[in-house]
């Protein structure tokens, strides 16, 4: 969601971190983000929650990845 609602806003994403049990938001807006996002018309809970794993998943790895830090890349790879 933190995410997403940063996309949006049209935020640099590739100096934001997601910090543990940090709270943003409301639960509808939260499931407003996702339902925008997902890429499917009117999709069910099952589809939302596929979704949100798969998207935290990738974030969880890329925010990992030394290859997708900042201060090792430095502008190397911007926008990528």
């Amino acid at each position: 969601f933190q995410y997403l609602k940063r996309f949006d806003r049209g935020y640099n994403l590739d100096t934001f971190c997601y910090k543990a049990h940090s709270v943003e938001g409301n639960p509808a807006e939260c499931l407003q983000q996702f339902l925008l996002h997902c890429g499917i018309t009117d999709p069910s809970w099952s589809e939302l929650r596929n979704f949100t794993w798969f998207l935290n998943a990738q974030l969880r790895d890329c925010e990992a990845s030394v290859f997708c830090n900042p201060d090792f890349v430095q502008d190397t790879l911007r926008g990528f």
